[in-house]
């Protein structure tokens, strides 16, 4: 997520990457807080029940069209940047960048495994970590063969649902019949699946649901192909990193409004019909078809209009002020992803406030907004007084294995 850990004295950060990767969470917030809200859970009639609901389908459809995918595609090729960052700054100063970065993978393995378990199912640091790990074995790879690996990896999954489809062997399917059996051991069922972390009033019932989901999690991953689209997004991330983009924005102006006007004119057409297909069903190879060519080139088209927008702008300017405010939560963004989880679970599970299944989606909405406003201030009041975010100051200590100062001189 921070993309400019070293292990010795805080470098001069980017600012650019730290309010892209604001901007990101910000739509992670908006992407899952449907389920926090146990609303994603919820089946057609008891969500049509809930009180002035009748703009969820409104909301719903906008969610597939401008959230859905595009903010974890932002964050995703943040991530191959970071590599590619950290391992150029690790040979600047004559270290070994390889054993720098494995170190971060395994702690950050780690945190998102007590995550995973222990808090919220909806964890995506385990498989980034597990993931990232494969990012050495293209280290070497010429700029042009990284960019046709990136691509292969990004319509893999097109490929294995074709598979799919004709010959009727799905991976996924034994992963699923894990999960049903692993809920059914818990007392969990389809019946009570949507309102058993409201119900749940204790920990430990909360952790019976958790011991099921992480399972879930697995199968979602595999069913979702998510491993390889995972994959392609940090190698299209390791080349922009290669190519020194974040250092040279301003005078690539002329270039971000060409790309991002492409990716906009491509993107945003096929994300309505991705959207319309989303909240429809239909055929499993058209709809992945329809996410590589929607999703990716829509998420370039964000990322290229925020960097047009603040990019080499003074800190007095409007855009200024909205790059710093940003960029607050995207210093510390290992630290805000995990706190949008405990907002999340105090909210609405029933060891917290229990609001879960009595909120429509976009009362969810607001929610999520509201807790990405309170991570800007917070995030700002924080990071006056210390260098980083109390868990990448955990990070980096169990990465390069010493104490370091916390609180800013």
């Amino acid at each position: 997520m921070n993309a400019t850990n070293t292990a010795g004295p805080v470098r001069k950060r980017i600012v650019e990457l730290d309010a892209l990767r604001g901007f990101a969470l910000l739509g992670i917030a908006l992407a899952n807080f449907p389920e926090f809200s146990l609303w994603t859970f919820m089946d057609g009639t008891s969500r049509a029940a809930l009180p002035h609901s009748g703009a969820d389908h409104v909301v719903r459809f906008l969610q597939y069209l401008l959230v859905d995918g595009k903010f974890y595609t932002i964050f995703s090729i943040l991530f191959g940047i970071g590599f590619s960052i950290i391992i150029s700054n690790a040979r600047k100063r004559g270290a070994d960048g390889m054993k720098i970065f494995y170190r971060r993978m395994l702690v950050l393995a780690l945190i998102g495994l007590l995550h995973l378990k222990f808090l919220w199912n909806g964890d995506i640091l385990l498989l980034y970590a597990l993931v990232g790990m494969l990012l050495p074995l293209f280290d070497r790879c010429p700029p042009k063969k990284l960019l046709c690996w990136s691509a292969f990896f990004l319509l893999l999954p097109i490929v294995v649902s074709a598979v799919r489809t004709v010959t009727g062997i799905d991976a996924s399917v034994p992963v699923y019949d894990a999960w049903w059996k692993k809920a059914a051991a818990m007392g969990i069922s389809k019946e009570n699946f949507a309102t058993w972390l409201k119900d749940a009033g204790s920990y430990p019932e909360m952790y019976r649901f958790l011991r099921q989901g992480a399972v879930e999690r697995m199968w979602e991953f595999v069913s979702g192909m998510r491993y390889f689209k995972v994959l392609g997004l940090f190698l299209f991330g390791s080349w922009l990193g290669r190519e020194r983009v974040h250092e040279r924005l301003s005078s690539l102006r002329p270039l971000l409004k060409k790309i991002g006007g492409a990716c906009l004119t491509a993107g945003l057409p096929l994300s309505f019909l991705y959207a319309w297909m989303s909240m429809r069903g239909g055929n499993p190879v058209a709809e992945e078809a329809v996410y590589a060519f929607s999703v990716y080139p829509l998420a370039v088209a964000y990322i290229c209009g925020l960097m047009l927008l603040i990019a080499g702008k003074g800190p007095d300017s409007a855009a200024g002020r909205v790059s710093s405010a940003l960029s607050h939560p995207g210093k510390m963004a290992l630290s805000s992803y995990l706190f949008q989880s405990v907002i999340g679970v105090s909210l609405f599970y029933g060891i917290g406030l229990g609001l879960g299944t009595s909120v429509t989606l976009w009362q969810t909405e607001f929610v999520a907004l509201g807790a990405f406003l309170l991570e800007v201030l917070l995030c700002g009041l924080w990071l006056r007084w210390f260098s980083f975010g109390p868990v990448e100051w955990i990070w980096r200590m169990l990465t390069y294995g010493r104490v370091l100062p916390l609180k800013k001189e």
